[in-house]
């Protein structure tokens, strides 16, 4: 086998083993990770609703800010444990 097709075959088994990698990582935690969609989609409407609110519309987007960043720890969390 030539250097370069072996330097070939090197890199072409790490990109698919990294394609695997991230599809199997990608499958974990999937109520998670759709609970995390979720409150994203939910931020979004609440910030394209009208303003008036009793900021009650504020309160809102920063207790989903503050769900976001919980999901994601917890995601972190549970892929190094």
């Amino acid at each position: 086998m030539s250097k370069k097709r072996l330097i070939i075959s090197v890199l072409v088994s790490i990109f698919l083993i990294g394609l695997i990698s991230v599809r199997v990582w990608a499958e974990k935690q999937p109520h998670m990770r759709s609970a995390l969609e979720s409150l994203e989609k939910a931020k979004t409407q609440l910030e394209k609703a009208e303003h008036d609110k009793g900021g009650h519309r504020a309160a809102a987007i920063k207790l989903i800010d503050q769900a976001i960043q919980e999901v994601k720890a917890g995601i972190t969390f549970a892929d190094t444990h």
